[in-house]
């Protein structure tokens, strides 16, 4: 009997405890999805209800967001940054994480956490340098500044994450396939490469998350409204002086992070799994 007790109190606060945890991470969504759809009535009223409609819902702030705003115009210049970036990491990023995690020296291990450091340099730092080396190329105010710009967060970050799981894809499946006729270059694209594909779709996430979320860069070589991004041209076109458009602001933030929000819950489960633990075998 006691332990059947003890069985349900620990399953009890268990459940309690995920809930509260559900709810401190959904909060934010249902405050934005709140006041997407309350009027400028409910919104400003200091006597309504906080955390509910009290009166009817609206889509006008949406309306709003969508014809009287670049709003779309920014999400596409966001995409189109986040996938040139996204390949241009790839690129570089695979074979530097491949090759350090094969090298056996310190060398390789200092270097590593050399690279993994230039990435935790605050922007704030680094933008007067790269400033000068936009404007000497001619990129001012232009998309392609930002594409030149990333990656250099990006690139050491998600090198840092290949090697991790390059490491985890035991050396004898490549040496079986060099074996079997395959050079290092084909062992590594026709075996690593695909045992490792839930890492790199995780990377490729988690640098499209960084291009989407970074603001320093963007406010400092985009002024152009149709050349901004969603970060930057959300905060700056929607808050004007004192005057904030709280039901645009919420939109524009429900509508760009919901569909990140989605993929990350469709892949983090693949990047905990570490499926390549029994590939020889």
């Amino acid at each position: 009997m006691n332990r059947l007790i003890k069985t349900a109190a620990g399953q009890g606060s268990f459940y309690a405890a995920v809930a509260v945890l559900v709810t401190f991470a959904a909060f934010p969504f249902y405050w934005m999805l709140l006041t997407t759809f309350k009027s400028d009535a409910d919104l400003y009223n200091l006597k309504s209800n906080p955390y509910w409609l009290n009166a009817a819902p609206t889509l006008e702030h949406i309306r709003y967001l969508f014809g009287d705003t670049l709003f779309l115009q920014w999400v596409a210049n966001s995409m189109i940054v986040g996938l040139c970036v996204v390949a241009i990491t790839l690129i570089v990023a695979l074979p530097a994480g491949y090759s350090l995690a094969r090298i056996s020296s310190r060398g390789a291990e200092s270097l590593s956490i050399g690279i993994f450091l230039t990435y935790l340099v605050p922007p704030t730092l680094l933008f007067l340098p790269l400033s000068r080396v936009v404007s000497l190329l001619g990129l001012q105010d232009s998309l392609w500044s930002l594409v030149l710009v990333y990656p250099t967060f990006t690139i050491p970050f998600c090198t840092w994450l290949f090697m991790g799981f390059f490491k985890s894809v035991p050396r004898e499946i490549e040496e079986a396939a060099i074996v079997d006729g395959c050079t290092v270059a084909g062992a590594f694209v026709k075996t690593i490469l695909p045992l490792s594909l839930p890492g790199i779709l995780t990377v490729i996430i988690f640098a499209f998350t960084l291009t989407m979320q970074e603001f320093v860069y963007a406010l400092t070589f985009i002024s152009s409204s149709d050349e901004k991004p969603v970060t930057l041209g959300v905060a700056t076109d929607l808050v004007r002086g004192d005057i904030f458009y709280w039901g645009e602001l919420m939109a524009a933030a429900l509508i760009a992070s919901v569909p990140v929000a989605i993929a990350y819950s469709l892949f983090l489960d693949r990047f905990i799994s570490g499926i390549t633990g029994g590939a020889v075998k």
